[in-house]
């Protein structure tokens, strides 16, 4: 099932049924050289600990034996060893599988489906793409349009989003030399006291501010400082659904339905703007 690879797919494996991981280290076995497996663990805590060093590209994740803890836990098997997670499940729980890929997976895949397909959901997630089924998609992409939707809907958040990338930068530089003149501030930003001045005027109209020092303390209330100021852009959104209508732009998804059982392979992507 398993196609040339020009490096070895490095698996860890996360089960809390000795037999089923027995079992799943055989597949990944079949798989040779194209697969390895790094590790593997009966618990998250477990793999916490041994996931550093065994340096995996990517985690299956069995999540039935202990949901919640496994859940929890995404973020630091992403974090300690930046594999991608696969997560597998024998459950059909909508929910689960919702709350895996918002919590950071990059894929669910049900153990009831044939090795083959397991074999290929690994393989797909460890090219950078998504596994899940076209309903989860939908589900997951709705989301995140409602979480960006409520962003969308706080007026400071508009506030911020409307200025320009100089404006940004002179806010985080006034933040962080709160009690530095107009005049140095403008020789750090190699501008005119003058510029300066009519920077400000257009950053106090769009924050809504009367003064520098309202402006510092909104600054300081959303961490615009320029240790924080690369806030957080949308995404950008190819996704495109079974009736090829583009849908949720702000989220996109880049559709493989060539994936077989089923299965639509996604590749996600942040936008640069």
């Amino acid at each position: 099932m398993v196609t040339e690879h020009s490096v070895s797919i490095r698996v860890f494996l996360i089960n809390g049924q000795g037999c089923v991981l027995w079992g799943l280290e055989r597949l990944i076995e079949t798989q040779q050289p194209a697969m390895q497996v790094a590790g593997t663990a009966q618990s998250c805590a477990e793999a916490l600990e041994r996931i550093g060093d065994a340096t995996p590209d990517l985690v299956l994740l069995d999540v039935d034996c202990a949901l919640e803890e496994s859940l929890a836990a995404i973020a630091d098997l992403k974090a300690r060893s930046n594999a991608k997670i696969l997560v597998l499940t024998g459950a059909h729980d909508e929910l689960l599988h919702d709350d895996a890929m918002l919590a950071g997976a990059h894929g669910v895949v049900r153990k009831e489906l044939p090795a083959e397909t397991i074999l290929s959901a690994i393989e797909k997630v460890h090219a950078g793409q998504l596994w899940l089924d076209r309903a989860a998609i939908s589900r997951v992409v709705g989301e995140l349009c409602k979480a960006r939707s409520s962003q969308d809907d706080d007026p400071d958040r508009a506030r911020i989003r409307s200025l320009t990338a100089r404006e940004r930068e002179i806010v985080a530089l006034s933040a962080d030399h709160p009690g530095t003149g107009a005049k140095s501030l403008a020789q750090m930003l190699n501008v005119s006291q003058h510029t300066l001045r009519n920077h400000l005027t257009s950053i106090y109209e769009k924050l809504g501010v009367p003064n520098h020092v309202a402006m510092y303390a909104f600054v300081q209330k959303h961490g615009l400082t320029s240790a924080a100021r690369a806030l957080r852009r949308p995404l950008r959104s190819s996704f495109v659904g079974a009736n090829g209508a583009d849908r949720a732009r702000s989220f996109g998804a880049v559709i493989d339905t060539g994936s077989g059982q089923g299965m639509w392979a996604t590749s996600l992507r942040r936008g640069n703007g």
